[in-house]
């Protein structure tokens, strides 16, 4: 008995895109919807990414612009051992300082320093434009860090929302293809059945 040689098949790429006979209309149209697709969630993706990085770089560049940093000192000995509190320590501890404003307001308010820092030692405190102490805005470093990262988050989430709904509309048109099929079979099926067994 002779045995017939395996074929390889040779998987043709962009089949979709090229004229052949057996390409149907509806093969064309998936083309379409997918590169559709992905040319959407490149753009959009790039665009909602710039947008987002932007919007939080200028939320930052704001913040820096209404607080500025003031001398402050010491008004009493820091504590030498920070307190055995729960949650994050950074090994400062809590003590009371004052500036002076630039209208000659003098405040006081209380400020992590280093344990065992003496009366009068001098430190930089962030004040808002009502002389209110605040947390220092972040480095310029970190700030475009961070702008980086929620452009890349936006950028991704963007994307991914547009692949999901070319998926969506993808999967409705093979569906309604296939109840197409289904009510066409319906159709010609028993046509068909009689033809095959000999019927007229």
């Amino acid at each position: 008995m002779t045995r017939t040689p395996p074929t390889s098949v040779t998987r043709l790429r962009w089949w979709r895109w090229r004229r052949n006979p057996l390409r149907r209309h509806s093969d064309v149209v998936e083309a379409w919807i997918v590169l559709a697709t992905w040319t959407l969630v490149l753009l959009v993706g790039i665009v909602a990414g710039v947008a987002a990085a932007l919007s939080v770089d200028s939320s930052f560049a704001a913040r820096r612009a209404q607080v500025h940093a003031v001398t402050a000192v010491l008004t009493d000995d820091a504590a030498r051992t920070p307190s055995s509190g729960g949650g994050y320590d950074d090994g400062r501890v809590w003590a009371t300082v004052r500036w002076t404003a630039a209208d000659g307001s003098v405040h006081t308010d209380r400020a992590k320093v280093y344990p065992g820092a003496p009366a009068g030692s001098r430190l930089t405190v962030w004040t808002d434009p009502a002389n209110r102490m605040v947390s220092p805005p972040p480095a310029t470093a970190e700030a475009t860090l961070q702008s980086a990262l929620t452009g890349v988050l936006a950028a991704a989430s963007a994307g991914v929302a547009v692949w999901t709904g070319g998926w969506a509309v993808r999967t409705w048109r093979m569906r309604r293809r296939l109840s197409e099929w289904d009510e066409e079979w319906k159709r010609i099926g028993p046509e068909w059945r009689n033809y095959s067994s000999g019927g007229t």
